[in-house]
């Protein structure tokens, strides 16, 4: 059997309900299209219907015959993506034809954060088989990106168009991608600088809102290739907000981004909801506007990663979303694939901190990569030797060599692997109660950051490496507890944003102290 390099898998029965045979038939030409784009390219592709019984039967994989349901897909993903053993993984579609998976919120609370569940595409990119459980998919091994239509939609030409992109994407010089739009609510300003000045060097083009002019944002601004952006989102919702005190301003609306953004923007999202894929003609405040994700990638936009949910971060400092979105960025502008900079942004994240707490359970379930995860953005820098007559005789055609790729997945492999044998992941423990001292310090913490009642969750620690630690006879620290307290501000007409209280215990002593706001 031949290599295939990328994968790209859909639900052919679920693009016939959404367009019928005749606009299924003008997107599987697209798709072809790549095909042979990217095997000019030196990457052989391939596209398997997941509903496709006579081809999954011959992958030992099991058809699905519901696209809506988690558990079959994610199944049939694992079993092709063993038998290809792909280095890209690129879900074709929204989430009415490969769904997201249903990971369980572990901050959920109707009142204060009414997220059942982190939808996302983590467990796509991991060995562990189905689960609702974010702690099971800590450790991410492959390359995976969604390259998504409109949900609901039954225009055809919206996914051909992006396919087409993704056909004839080039790569750009690092210096295309250093200039930046940077958008912040105000009360963020100081994180977002942060987050900017580490990524590129420099918060000087910072966009606070207010008092910045937006969303309007003029050419000089939008039409800058990389997209930094920390507001507030909002379910169902073609805009973000800005904050200062109780004012919530629009800071960007996907009305006026359509058709303005510059081919081969590449975007951060850090806002909840920020990468959600709503059907525009049942989300009642959308009002048939698309989702600024899918008008970002509809304008010629290469890749968004973003939340489907509500996301969490500090308002000074970086944490949670600050730091996937930050990773996600850097990695691109080193000369990344879109999937790689995903995989690796996931990968650097889990390991960022001792105890992958409840916010940082969602904050890994929630984001992923929309756009074809193959795509590389920048051209990487390379050695001088790879410009030699040696190396070119041994090398000559795909700008990416192959070797070099694949000793990549090896170690990208080898990295997840072991995140999910190391990491340590809270897990629910309904049966312990917050008390003591340490409800004490979370009341207190509640009364000084503005939040009426407060709701309580307690969490055990799960911590696959304390076997090693043992090995290595080390005395340190080694957490026993999670105690979270949730809010909202007591003001406000628009405060629909909860805040975190997250308290890391080591036998009765905090360790870790940790205030989050919803994005």
């Amino acid at each position: 059997m031949a290599k295939i390099d990328k994968l790209i898998v859909t639900n052919l029965g679920a693009l016939g309900a959404k367009y019928g045979s005749t606009g299924r038939t003008t997107i599987l030409r697209a798709v072809r299209r790549l095909i042979v784009a990217d095997q000019a390219r030196g990457v052989a592709t391939a596209l398997i219907g997941l509903d496709d019984a006579r081809r999954l039967h011959a992958y030992g994989a099991r058809a699905v015959t519901s696209p809506t349901d988690p558990r079959s897909n994610k199944a049939a993903i694992d079993a092709l993506f063993h038998a290809v053993g792909p280095d890209y993984l690129m879900i074709l579609g929204a989430i009415d034809v490969v769904p997201h998976q249903n990971l369980r919120n572990p901050v959920y609370d109707p009142n204060d954060d009414p997220d059942r569940f982190a939808y996302g595409d983590l467990p796509y990119a991991c060995e562990a088989p189905y689960s609702q459980s974010i702690g099971d998919f800590r450790g991410p091994t492959r390359v995976v990106g969604r390259l998504p239509d409109v949900t609901g939609g039954t225009d055809p030409r919206y996914l051909t168009g992006l396919l087409g992109r993704a056909a004839r994407w080039r790569q750009r010089a690092r210096a295309d991608y250093e200039a930046y739009l940077g958008i912040t609510a105000s009360v963020w300003s100081k994180s977002t600088a942060l987050s900017l000045t580490n990524i590129f060097g420099n918060a000087t083009d910072l966009q606070s809102v207010p008092p910045a002019p937006a969303p309007n944002w003029p050419p000089r601004l939008l039409g800058r290739r990389s997209h930094f952006i920390n507001c507030h989102g909002a379910d169902g919702e073609p805009f973000y907000y800005g904050q200062r005190g109780q004012s919530y301003p629009t800071a960007h609306a996907a009305a006026w981004i359509d058709r303005r953004v510059t081919e081969g923007t590449v975007i951060a999202a850090e806002c909840c909801y920020g990468a959600e894929l709503y059907d525009p003609q049942k989300a009642a405040t959308a009002k048939g506007q698309t989702s600024i994700c899918n008008t970002y990638l509809g304008s010629g936009a290469y890749g968004m990663f973003g939340s489907s949910t509500i996301a969490y971060g500090p308002s000074s400092g970086n944490g949670s979303a600050d730091l996937i979105c930050q990773y996600f960025l850097e990695l691109v502008l080193e000369g990344a694939s879109l999937g790689r900079a995903a995989l690796e942004a996931r990968q650097w994240f889990a390991q960022s901190t001792t105890v992958l707490d409840p916010t940082d359970l969602k904050t890994l379930g929630q984001f992923s990569l929309m756009g074809d995860p193959s795509i590389h953005p920048v051209v990487k820098e390379q050695p001088a030797l790879t410009r030699g007559k040696v190396y070119r005789r041994v090398f000559p055609t795909a700008a990416e060599m192959p070797t070099g790729r694949s000793l990549r997945r090896e170690r990208l492999l080898k990295t997840g692997l072991a995140i999910a044998a190391s990491v340590s992941t809270a897990r629910p423990a309904p049966g312990r109660r917050t008390a003591g001292t340490v409800k004490k310090v979370l009341e207190a913490a509640g009364r000084e950051s503005g939040l009426r009642k407060l709701t309580w969750g307690s969490f055990s620690i799960h911590d696959p490496g304390r076997r090693l630690l043992g090995k290595a006879k080390a005395r340190v620290s080694q957490p026993t507890a999670i105690h979270v307290a949730k809010g909202r501000p007591v003001r406000g007409p628009r405060c629909q944003y909860p805040v975190v209280l997250v308290a890391t215990v080591d036998r009765g002593t905090i360790v870790r102290l940790r205030r989050l706001h919803g994005k």
